[in-house]
């Protein structure tokens, strides 16, 4: 079992074609996740991506994009253990590792809730999907 393991989803009320460039793009990649190193392993379109991960830990990530009513459920999953000083995995004591988990976890919901903030655009319940522009997606 992995020594971090976060599971997290987080609705968007944006179609998943405006949310998967979000996590296509390898430049953007560093910004959303400075310590990790990401290689990825399959890149599903608008489903989302999965990743190999090498740096601060070890492991996967994925993003799964899960279209729901007329926004997406945003899943993600990170799969990993703490790199030792030769970059393979080794361990941590469990209050160490819990605390990894909780950052990680609540990294994961600044990620969602920041993507929120930007491509819903301010828009209010029950309300139509906004027109997002390109300028928006910067």
């Amino acid at each position: 079992m992995p020594t971090v393991d976060v599971v997290d989803e987080t609705f968007l009320a944006v179609p998943r074609e405006i949310l998967a460039p979000e996590f296509a793009d390898p430049a953007r990649w560093p910004a959303l996740w400075p310590d990790l190193r990401l290689e990825a392993t399959t890149d599903r379109g608008p489903q989302g991506m999965r990743w190999t991960i090498a740096g601060a830990l070890v492991g996967s990530m994925e993003v799964w994009l899960e279209p729901v009513l007329d926004g997406t459920v945003l899943h993600y999953f990170l799969r990993a253990d703490p790199a030792g000083d030769d970059g393979l995995p080794t361990a941590w004591p469990v209050r160490r590792a819990a605390a990894e988990a909780r950052r990680r976890q609540r990294a994961a919901k600044r990620i969602a809730f920041g993507l929120k903030d930007r491509l819903e655009a301010g828009r209010g319940p029950g309300e139509p999907p906004p027109r997002v522009t390109e300028a928006a997606r910067t």
